[in-house]
């Protein structure tokens, strides 16, 4: 069960509870502050509500793992329901408001699987690459065949071998110097491939994709 927290907010780090002595004290001292230390306040908020604006993106588990209150969280989840630009805009204002009550460590937190999603992001594009590259492997390397089954022996080989033949039979030009047209079993290759890259953790250093970008199918 989440604590109830206080009203309040962050000064370089140092959180600063609405009434109290320290409050008082930086409001006096805020009348008299010169523009430099209104420049640095006003950046802190603003990358706090930029933090506040990035949890709309960040992935349900990685949200889950955050010791943010249930009140942020719902928030979030309200915020990215809202369609309305108004209603969306005051509901960003208000975690804007909630996030300056989030202790510092915490911050650290978000920051950290912010930075998680975005490595995962980078793994993402990494397979997607590898599987374009052994997609045309495939269909270029007769013997390309035989050294993925080799890797990846959950293939269906039949099925593999099929789509090879079409997507090659496809690719032919129906008039010389016309463009090479792909159908949809050249599709269903990179899908295959894709989804066995999927349960490799990383890409195999023994089955490198590498050809020849001249060459054609």
């Amino acid at each position: 069960m989440s604590r109830k927290l206080k009203k309040g907010y962050f000064v370089r780090g140092e959180f600063i509870a609405e009434g109290s002595e320290r409050d008082l004290e930086l409001k006096a001292e805020l009348k008299g502050t010169n523009e430099q230390s209104r420049t640095e306040l006003k950046r802190e908020s603003t990358e706090l509500q930029k933090l506040g604006e990035d949890l709309l993106t960040l992935r349900p588990e990685l949200m889950a793992r955050l010791a943010v209150s249930e009140k942020l969280k719902d928030a979030v989840v309200e915020a990215k329901r809202i369609t309305n630009f108004e209603g969306k805009r005051r509901q960003m204002q208000f975690i804007g408001k909630l996030m300056r009550l989030v202790d510092p460590t915490v911050l650290d937190e978000v920051r950290t699987a912010l930075n998680d999603q975005l490595g995962g992001s980078a793994q993402d594009k990494l397979r997607l690459h590898q599987a374009e590259l052994w997609r045309d492997r495939l269909l270029l390397d007769d013997n390309a065949l035989g050294t993925w089954l080799t890797a990846h022996t959950d293939t269906d080989a039949q099925q593999l071998r099929a789509l090879i033949r079409q997507a090659r039979k496809d690719a032919q030009p129906e008039k010389p110097g016309a463009a090479v047209r792909h159908g949809r079993a050249y599709r269903d290759i990179f899908q295959i491939v894709r989804d066995q890259l999927e349960h490799v953790p990383e890409p195999e250093a023994d089955t490198a994709v590498t050809y020849d970008a001249d060459q054609r199918p």
